[in-house]
């Protein structure tokens, strides 16, 4: 049996989802008792934007159809050589306020490690996965966002 956070096998789940995201799923999938900590994220749509001009209303998410490799592998790179375990997803479609888009869950031995592949996920989501999203505003305003990443 391979040993626990090395490679690939550190990734537990790494999925793009039309369906609500389901952080429990994320816990169970991280759940190891070797493993002493363990973080989360969840990134939630929210009703404003500084550059909006009205209150955002709805998030349109789309996604390349390299997007779940994508996230397979960055989720491995902020792995590292730390032993942690992951799960991660990444909504696309359209979200409602409050909804989730980004749930993550690591576990580790030590709670540095998992801070630190808990953060390191995030950032690198927010730059390097081939996901988009189009920002719908109260008055009817449609914006795409993060074109960039």
């Amino acid at each position: 049996m391979p040993e626990t956070g090395t490679g690939t096998d550190a990734v537990r789940l790494a999925a793009i989802s039309a369906e609500p995201l389901d952080l429990d799923a994320h816990l169970r999938a991280v759940d190891d008792p070797r493993m002493g900590a363990v973080t989360t994220f969840v990134g939630r749509v929210r009703d404003h934007d500084p550059d909006a001009a009205t209150d955002v209303v709805a998030l349109e998410y789309s996604a390349h159809p390299d997007a779940p490799a994508a996230l397979a592998r960055l989720a491995s790179e902020a792995v590292g050589d730390t032993g942690a375990l992951v799960a991660v997803s990444h909504r696309i479609g359209t979200l409602a306020v409050g909804d989730a888009a980004v749930v993550i869950a690591v576990a580790s031995a030590h709670r540095a490690e998992a801070f630190e592949v808990c953060r390191t996920l995030i950032e690198t989501i927010k730059t390097g996965l081939p996901v988009w999203k189009r920002q719908l505003e109260s008055d009817g305003t449609a914006t795409w966002l993060g074109l960039g990443g």
